[in-house]
């Protein structure tokens, strides 16, 4: 396999949905914060949070009340993979490992892909929501390369 151009730590800058009428949608709000981890062998992590969620009262991960667990698991997404990249398409393809939403696993995924120095952009393919195309922009700013020539990359 090749190298991955953009193997190593990521900060998300921003998580949007842009619709096809141009407006901008932020799932987890526009201050939404994540990693995504990336190595060579293609292993590939996201976590996406909205700040803020409110902490459970019992101090105790089992027993949270609804609305607490309700709140967690509506603020988070993470899932992992293993990821095939193609530099001439500039696209990422995977199926996914494991999720938070079990829905996805086992689900395939195509993303298409920017790289222009520290910054990385992940789109989605449009889809239907709510009667409009959608797409998913994810804006990242490297924070660790997994190997020292990669920054350089």
């Amino acid at each position: 396999m090749p190298a991955i151009p953009f193997a190593g730590s990521w900060k998300l800058i921003s998580s949007e949905m842009r619709t096809s009428s141009g407006d901008v949608h932020f799932p987890l709000g526009a201050d939404c914060v994540g990693r995504l981890m990336v190595d060579d062998e293609g292993n590939f992590s996201v976590q996406l949070m909205q700040p803020g969620r409110p902490e459970f009262s019992s101090g105790d991960i089992l027993r949270g009340t609804e609305e607490e667990i309700r709140a967690a698991y509506q603020g988070y997404v993470g899932f992992w993979a293993n990821i095939d990249v193609d530099p001439k398409e500039r696209t990422i393809s995977y199926q996914v490992e494991g999720s938070l939403f079990p829905n996805w696993i086992g689900q395939d995924n195509l993303r298409y892909y920017e790289l222009e120095g520290d910054r990385l952009i992940l789109k989605t393919p449009a889809f239907l929501m709510a009667e409009q195309q959608v797409t998913g922009v994810l804006t990242w700013q490297r924070i660790s390369a997994s190997r020292p020539d990669a920054a350089e990359a």
